[in-house]
């Protein structure tokens, strides 16, 4: 969930195996690859985005402490270049998204677009 905890992870793989190898006489080499960087959400921009969540579907259907994801996101690499927020939007009691039995709820859409919409006039008036 950090940048530290991605090298303490990467650091501590290193060891172990190096300990391994050396045990057991062996060799190894490590490929150790980083994909996305961590995804982490600037405050502003996310105070942002819960107020216009808010403003669209009223307090009850904004969680705005929503656990932090393993999943790797590619927007991680625009939120180190400009300030943002990735967010969730709800679509129900439904396998996650990627599972083959996801089931997108049509009648959330208006919402959706509600939202993008709200937001883009907000910060134009901002």
């Amino acid at each position: 969930m950090s940048e530290e905890t991605r090298d303490l992870a990467e650091n501590r793989i290193r060891q172990i195996v190096e300990g391994l190898v050396a045990a057991h006489g062996a060799e190894a080499t490590i490929d150790y690859y980083r994909q996305c960087p961590v995804t982490s959400n600037h405050d502003a921009e996310t105070d942002h985005a819960i107020k216009v969540a808010t403003d669209v579907v009223g307090a009850s259907g904004v969680d705005a402490n929503v656990d932090p994801s393993m999943a790797g996101e590619d927007f991680a690499y625009m939120l180190q270049s400009r300030p943002g927020a990735f967010i969730f939007i709800g679509n129900g009691a439904t396998a996650g998204l990627h599972n083959p039995a996801y089931d997108f709820d049509d009648e959330v859409i208006p919402f959706g677009i509600s939202y993008w919409v709200k937001l883009v006039e907000q910060r134009l008036t901002d």
